[in-house]
Order: C-alpha cells, then sequence, then structure tokens
C-alpha cells in the first residue's frame, strides 16, 4: 500500500540575499535589471500591475518566496504565510488558471501583515477595492470575482514555473509599471555590477536626449558605412 503522502511540502534553509543586496534593487527600472541580464528573466507581459499603478504603489524589489499551487486552490499560499521574512515578495505559480482568484484583501492583506512588500501570480485576483486599501502591489492577470478552494496539495520553497521563468526562493524579483524581471539567486552579484555601469549610461543618454539629442552617433556612423546601400 503506497503511503498517502504529505498534503504540503515546506522547503527550509534556502540561500537568501543579504541586505546589501536587497538595498542595490530598490528603485531600479526593471528594464535596466532586464539588460544586465542580457534580455533574460523578464515574465510574461500577462503578468502585469494592477492598476497599472493608479491605486496601488508600483514598484517593488526583494527575495522571493515561491508558492507552487493547483489551479484554482491557494491551500499552499495559506501555508505559506509563517515563511513570509520582511521584505519578501510573494510568487504565487497558480498553473495560469484564469478561472478563481488567487487572492482577494483578506489574503494580501496578511501577507503584508507577515512583511510581504508585493504578490506575483499567474493567475488573476479579487476584490479590488479592499487591494486598494491594504496597499501591498500585486503583480497578476488581472480581476475575477470568482473565489478560489483551500483544499489541495502543494509545495512551499521550491523551484515554481511562472510567466516563462523559473523562479525559486531567494531569487531577486524586481516589478515596476514595465513588468516582472527574476534575477537568479547566483547571478544577483553580477548583475548588481552591470547595474552600475547601466545606470551611468542610460544617465548620459537621457542628459543627451534632453539637451536635444537627434540620431546617435554611432547610428549616424553606421549610416555613412558600406553596410547601408541608399537607393532612388
Amino acid at each position: 500500500m503506497i503511503e498517502e503522502p504529505p498534503l504540503l511540502r515546506v522547503r527550509t534553509g534556502v540561500q537568501r540575499p543579504n541586505d546589501a543586496q536587497i538595498s542595490a534593487f530598490q528603485g531600479v527600472p526593471t528594464g535596466f535589471v532586464n539588460d544586465a541580464l542580457d534580455g533574460a528573466g523578464a515574465l510574461s507581459r500577462n503578468i502585469s500591475l494592477l492598476g497599472e499603478g493608479s491605486d496601488l504603489p508600483s514598484q517593488a524589489a526583494g527575495p522571493a518566496l515561491s508558492v507552487e499551487c493547483r489551479p484554482g486552490d491557494i491551500l499552499p499560499l495559506l501555508g505559506a504565510l509563517p515563511q513570509i521574512r520582511p521584505g519578501d515578495i510573494v510568487v504565487n505559480a497558480f498553473g495560469g488558471y484564469q478561472g478563481a482568484a488567487t487572492a482577494g484583501d483578506r489574503v494580501t492583506g496578511m501577507m503584508r501583515n507577515c512583511g510581504a512588500v508585493g504578490f506575483v501570480t499567474d493567475g488573476p485576483v479579487r476584490d479590488y477595492e479592499g487591494l486598494v486599501g491594504i496597499g501591498l502591489p500585486v503583480w497578476c492577470t488581472g480581476l475575477i470575482p470568482a473565489s478560489p478552494l483551500s483544499k489541495s496539495a502543494g509545495r512551499v520553497g521550491f523551484p515554481v514555473q511562472i510567466g516563462g521563468q523559473e523562479i525559486e526562493t531567494g531569487d531577486m524579483i524586481v516589478a515596476d509599471r514595465d513588468g516582472v524581471v527574476v534575477v537568479p539567486f547566483e547571478q544577483i552579484d553580477d548583475v548588481i555590477e552591470r547595474l552600475t555601469k547601466i545606470t551611468a549610461l542610460e544617465t548620459a543618454l537621457d542628459a543627451e536626449v534632453a539637451d536635444g539629442l537627434k540620431v546617435p552617433p554611432a547610428i549616424l556612423e553606421f549610416l555613412e558605412s558600406n553596410q547601408v546601400h541608399y537607393e532612388e
């Protein structure tokens, strides 16, 4: 006879970024982070900021707490609440299910009370007005009034697939109006180092555009090269 498996598996003891690493991503645009990852790490555009930043904070950066739920069920998400550390972003893989909410105002309120600074999921949410009152920024696929169940098996702290990316607890999540980017734990220091250079380049280019730049010098040089053929 096969022994009945546990309903919830919780992985503990995972690696997590330190305070300095977390601080380095605060306020950094997701586009800069994506550039530092050579164009990798962005979640699907279907996962976007709820309300487009009109009623909720529009930026969050912190370590992921990964949760894997079965479609339409949030028992693992509820079981993950005690695992939240201050500054975490809860990443809930819902199997892309769109027929029920992954969370509402009460669950997000409990996340906030446990210290979460954001919630990312590949399903919809509910209770918009209540969510605004809670104030926890949410990146999701939209809104739906349908309630989920809370009785199916799942996992906390294990790698999950969401928005075309694999995310596990301890990876860095950076999210804003443009979307969500994940930085794998082992690449955090490299990305931080590259961000310094990217930020300097972007700041310099912003100044040039503000000063009237029309066409980048490198593009003008390219247009005058033998790689471009002009015809009348």
